[in-house]
């Protein structure tokens, strides 16, 4: 199911369905994002399991579209589990993390999910902000979550608050 891209003109993309040709990028974007990144075949899987909702943020360039962010999020019955949010360096707080992570929250208050949930670390400033500043509230520490001495923090959207 590829659907049509949504623009976000307060940051200059479009947002749309991963697919298969945006991998190298977003491997890219992947490696200098995380010390321990995701492997192509982890990505292909999210383009193929059918709860799976992976995004891009994309942007026009000289020989077409460039991916500048993306978003891998699970659909599970009445909850969503936002799994990997990455942008490419050259685009951060720049609003793009925030298209993506909004655009999850959209798709996942029009299936209506009663909760989004996710792990960040605990020294990922920025991105707790960023959640927090989408309604996101922190439940839980999950020690050890990133490797160890890494605790991530769990973290949950509700709908209508």
């Amino acid at each position: 199911m590829n659907t049509p891209a949504a623009t976000d003109s307060t940051v200059g993309c479009a947002l749309r369905r991963m697919v298969q040709t945006d991998l190298t990028a977003i491997l890219e974007i992947e490696r200098v994002s995380y010390p321990s990144p995701w492997s192509r075949r982890a990505f292909e899987t999210e383009l193929v399991t059918t709860w799976a909702a992976p995004m891009v943020a994309v942007e026009p360039g000289p020989a077409g579209e460039r991916v500048v962010g993306y978003a891998c999020s699970w659909h599970v019955a009445d909850e969503v589990q936002l799994l990997n949010v990455a942008v490419h360096p050259a685009r951060r707080r720049q609003g793009v993390g925030q298209a993506l992570v909004c655009e999850v929250l959209r798709q996942a208050a029009a299936r209506g999910a009663r909760a989004v949930l996710l792990e960040v670390r605990v020294a990922n400033l920025g991105a707790r902000r960023l959640y927090t500043g989408l309604g996101f509230r922190p439940t839980g520490i999950r020690r050890g979550y990133y490797g160890p001495g890494q605790d991530g923090v769990l973290m949950e959207w509700r709908q209508g608050g």
